[in-house]
């Protein structure tokens, strides 16, 4: 009962936190210089009548409260609103059609960031205090400072453009027919037994999530050989030698003692890596929220921004309560 109380409250807490950042999101959209309809139209050369008609048929020549409660109330009944740039686009519309690919490329970049970050970690701890460990701690503090762009750029030029392995950009190839069922290309190509086109999502894949998975690899690194060094030092580990357990069973004991913090991070690290994954769709062109957000940005459309704003803080705190589940789980000293 305590544990299913704390996920009560957890997931009520996704409501305030969504809607601090929508009342933030919207005060800085409206107070940063610029009008979304010369934006959009991509000229200033326009009657000043016209201006004021168009505000109006938008609503945005509403009060700021008004405009505020209108949309929050639209949200609520589940309306993300409509584009200002093209009229009547839905907004929901957009992004659940880019929200797949986004999803993939984050799904793949943290598979990518955990699988290093894991398996470096835990040489590191393992081969303490030796030159492979300080040259995995180097690494650990190096990845995390790259700059994604420069990363990507570097990718393609090395595996795209010089070896010809993989394509520089996009999610599939030109020509290619694949049915969607959940718009995740990797998966609806299993799921429809096309392997031609799992090939080609899969080569496309390949350098958006290893881009991504490099630069967050790093603190998983560092974290886990940290927490290991700790665990292999712990009385436990001295009961367990002393009884003559296998060293192989004591590490993957002080392994899952160590891996508790590394899986709470994972969750906090969710956020950056959605923040990442705008830049690195923006690098590799990538059809997602990212290079969608970077677009309705560039055009001042205010509810698309909001709309995208309000979606990706939902899945932060909903990835944050399956983590605090998952901890839950992995130490069973937790108690709710």
């Amino acid at each position: 009962m305590g544990l299913l109380r704390y996920i009560a409250v957890r997931a009520a807490l996704i409501i305030p936190t969504v809607l601090i950042l929508y009342t933030v999101t919207f005060f800085i959209l409206r107070v940063l210089p610029g009008d979304p309809i010369a934006a959009a139209l991509g000229t200033k050369n326009i009657p000043e009548e016209q201006l004021v008609e168009m505000r109006r048929q938008l609503g945005l020549d509403k009060p700021l409260y008004i405009q505020y409660i209108d949309y929050l109330a639209g949200v609520l009944h589940g309306d993300l609103g409509t584009s200002l740039v093209i009229r009547g686009r839905s907004i929901a519309a957009d992004i659940a059609e880019r929200l797949p690919a986004t999803v993939e490329l984050a799904v793949a970049g943290m598979l990518v960031s955990l699988a290093i970050g894991l398996s470096t970690g835990l040489l590191a701890g393992l081969k303490r205090d030796t030159k492979l460990d300080i040259v995995l701690r180097i690494y650990g503090a190096v990845s995390y400072t790259l700059f994604i762009p420069w990363l990507g750029l570097l990718l393609q030029l090395v595996f795209a453009i010089w070896l010809g392995w993989l394509p520089v950009s996009g999610r599939i190839d030109p020509g290619i027919e694949l049915h969607e069922i959940t718009g995740l290309y990797v998966v609806d190509s299993i799921l429809t037994g096309n392997f031609e086109a799992l090939r080609s999502a899969l080569a496309h894949l390949v350098l958006p999530a290893l881009t991504l998975g490099i630069v967050l690899s790093g603190p998983y690194t560092r974290l886990l050989r940290n927490h290991l060094a700790v665990a292999l030092e712990s009385n436990f580990v001295f009961a367990y030698r002393a009884r003559g357990v296998r060293e192989r069973r004591i590490t993957w004991h002080a392994f899952r003692n160590a891996i508790i913090p590394v899986v709470t991070y994972a969750g906090l690290q969710f956020a950056l890596l959605l923040g990442g994954a705008v830049l690195t769709e923006t690098t590799f062109d990538w059809p997602g929220i990212g290079t969608y957000l970077v677009e309705k940005i560039q055009y001042r459309d205010y509810p698309a921004i909001q709309g995208v704003v309000i979606v990706f803080a939902f899945i932060v705190g909903l990835v944050s309560l399956i983590v605090d589940l998952l901890y839950a789980l992995l130490d069973p000293r937790v108690r709710y």
